[in-house]
């Protein structure tokens, strides 16, 4: 090389000239060397190429001007097409992910906690402040802060996400959203009920699914948080002016109202509404436990005598039936109700023939969806019991039931609980002489839908065993479970002398309709939901018809509405309720309840709480249908 090259090298490197350690040579290892054509100026002549000093130099490849562009730095004379292609590729995937990041925050930010409300398009149109905010705060932090505070948003952002998609779950099957606090004892009995319908693998299996989902959703989130901080970091300046100038639009909006589809304004604070509205649900939960407490220890009827207590329906044979998902749509909504009004037209009539006498109102349920035993424990108890801690609360008191009391008042107490599977310590709680469930009873045929056994198996079986041979005066507490979802195979209602062992249902079970079959069409879903409560109903009056007698009073009722897929978002929590008997003498002590003659109640007919009914029920059929209702002291 000569002189004039070197020194020029030398100075435009930034190192003094020096002679070579060896001559100019041609050797095709130098002139492979990549790090020589990053610099254009290295090769400017023909002698850089066959300098091996040239290609030594370290500072060669840190020059600004090889590094100024990492896409060109990539694409060099020395390079092939094929190493072209990969840094193409690997820009458009940091683009991809970059958008994808975007895409995933946004929609967690603005996703809602119902399902039905990703029907509307105003759910995507909005432009949600939390997310302008966020980064504009996260881009002033130093260095590493930077990553960790967006590793820290994403996570609590993916656990925002996790509880609302608990929320659409606890909508879609209680209508209620989740309680972070008092809900968590839900999930042992959602496994146990797994665990009954897919066996302990299937339930092993979802479990494990459901961890790795929530696994995925954390990291998931935590990473976009990080790739989006990232890339705003090297467009700082860009970054700040596009937060602060869509939090500028977003109070604007907000301030004007703006709305596009579906009343839905498109100023979005959706995730911080929600955080505050949790954190506000939280904080009543931790309250719940002592209010509750504190209403369970003031009972009116704690003190009355014995010979006070339901001296009015003395000698009688008194039942509570629940009807499963018996819900007001069931009566009220055009979709769900032809053929059951009909019927309990139909009802009516047949049950006055037989000489009954019949009142219907409405109680509104603490449930919807499911949950039974909260509403079994409410009408029973007289205190609202619309969660489960409530319930084992309750549980574990000395509260009086209308069970104990008529206990009390010499009545033999049962249970029948057809859809029951294993024992039921509860039972010693209300004050049930004998529990009878699918275990005792006896049947030889196949399950239909959830119900372990077809209710007028369940009926006949308690005409044959209990209600048909000489027995004290009952008091039968008895939930129908036919008519619980999934509503297929539904049993068909037969003679009664055809009943038997419940073998006779297997050719009917076969006959029946499959779950996929039934559920692909929501037309169709509704349709059997219906026919499963007129087939309850049916069962019910034509045994009153066929084996009710003198002194023979009944209360039936729902014990919630059915699911949102049934009856849609919004639906009341009421449920219809019949009181009935021949005794005249009965009956009138509940004239100035205000129901409607009949089984079916009139939309305008009162609607009592369910947690109401314990109370009224206890003071009607007291000693003249007055009872003392001065309060009785706290127990202890």
């Amino acid at each position: 090389m000569s002189g004039s090259v070197r020194e020029a090298l030398a100075s435009r490197f930034g190192r003094p000239a020096r002679e070579p350690e060896v001559t100019a040579s041609a050797d095709p290892v130098v002139t492979a060397e990549p790090v020589v054509t990053a610099d254009p100026e290295a090769t400017a002549g023909p002698e850089a190429t066959a300098e091996p000093e040239a290609t030594a130099e370290p500072e060669a490849t840190a020059a600004p001007e090889a590094t100024a562009d990492p896409e060109a730095a990539a694409v060099t004379d020395g390079e092939t097409p094929a190493a072209a292609q990969r840094g193409r590729l690997r820009t458009i995937a940091g683009h991809v992910l970059t958008v994808s990041a975007i895409v995933l925050i946004f929609g967690a930010l603005i996703m809602p906690n119902i399902l039905s409300r990703f029907e509307r398009p105003g759910t995507y149109l909005r432009l949600p402040i939390e997310g302008f905010v966020a980064v504009g705060l996260v881009i002033l932090l130093p260095g590493r802060w930077k990553r960790i505070a967006a590793a820290v948003l994403g996570a609590g952002l993916a656990v925002i996400t996790i509880e609302k998609i608990t929320d659409m779950g606890f909508y879609a099957i209680l209508s209620r959203p989740f309680d972070p606090v008092l809900d968590w004892v839900l999930f042992d009995d959602a496994k146990a009920f797994l665990a009954d319908s897919a066996g302990e693998a299937g339930a092993t299996g979802a479990l494990i699914g459901v961890i790795v989902l929530i696994i995925a959703i954390v990291a998931l989130m935590s990473l976009a948080a990080m790739r989006i901080t990232r890339v705003a970091a090297r467009h700082r300046r860009a970054t700040f002016g596009t937060a602060l100038t869509g939090t500028a639009v977003w109070v604007v909006l907000l301030a004007l109202g703006v709305q596009i589809f579906d009343d839905i304004p498109i100023a979005a604070r959706s995730s911080a509404m929600y955080v505050w509205d949790r954190a506000h649900m939280v904080k009543g939960g931790l309250n719940n436990e002592k209010e509750f407490n504190r209403l369970a220890a003031t009972d009116a009827f704690a003190g009355t005598p014995t010979d006070q207590l339901l001296t009015g329906l003395r000698g009688k044979d008194v039942m509570v039936f629940f009807v499963e998902s018996y819900g007001r749509s069931a009566i009220e909504d055009p979709a769900l109700n032809p053929g059951t009004t009909e019927l309990l037209a139909e009802s009516t009539d047949t049950l006055k023939k037989a000489g009954y006498v019949s009142r219907s109102g409405w109680l509104g349920s603490p449930t919807a969806g499911g949950g039974s035993w909260l509403a079994h424990s409410t009408l029973l108890s007289g205190l609202w019991i619309d969660k489960q801690n409530r319930y084992r609360n309750l549980t574990s008191s000395n509260r009086l039931t209308l069970t104990s009391a008529f206990k009390k008042a010499g009545f033999d107490t049962m249970s029948v609980m057809p859809g029951a599977t294993r024992a039921w310590p509860e039972g010693n709680f209300y004050g049930y002489n004998k529990v009878y469930d699918s275990r005792n009873t006896g049947y030889q045929g196949p399950a239909f839908s959830w119900a372990p056994q077809p209710d007028q198996y369940t009926l006949s079986w308690f005409e044959k065993n209990v209600h048909g041979p000489d027995h004290d005066p009952l008091f039968v507490e008895m939930p129908l479970v036919s008519s619980h979802t999934p509503w297929a195979p539904l049993p068909q209602f037969i003679d009664w002398d055809d009943v038997g062992d419940g073998s006779v249902y297997k050719q009917i079970h076969q006959e029946g309709k499959k779950v996929k079959q039934v559920w692909r069409d929501p037309v169709k879903l509704k349709r059997e939901y219906s026919r499963s409560i007129q087939y309850t109903l049916t069962t019910l009056v034509s045994w009153l018809e066929v084996y009710g007698d003198e002194d023979t009073v009944m209360v039936f009722l729902g014990d919630h509405q059915p699911s949102a897929m049934i009856v849609g978002d919004g639906a009341s929590r009421d449920v219809p309720i019949t009181i009935l008997a021949k005794d005249r003498a009965v009956m009138a002590r509940t004239a100035d309840w205000g129901w409607t003659d009949g089984v079916k109640p009139d939309p305008k007919a009162p609607v009592w709480r369910m947690d109401e009914f314990r109370d009224r029920f206890l003071t009607t059929f007291g000693p003249s249908g007055e009872v003392n209702r001065g309060l009785a002291p706290p127990q202890r």
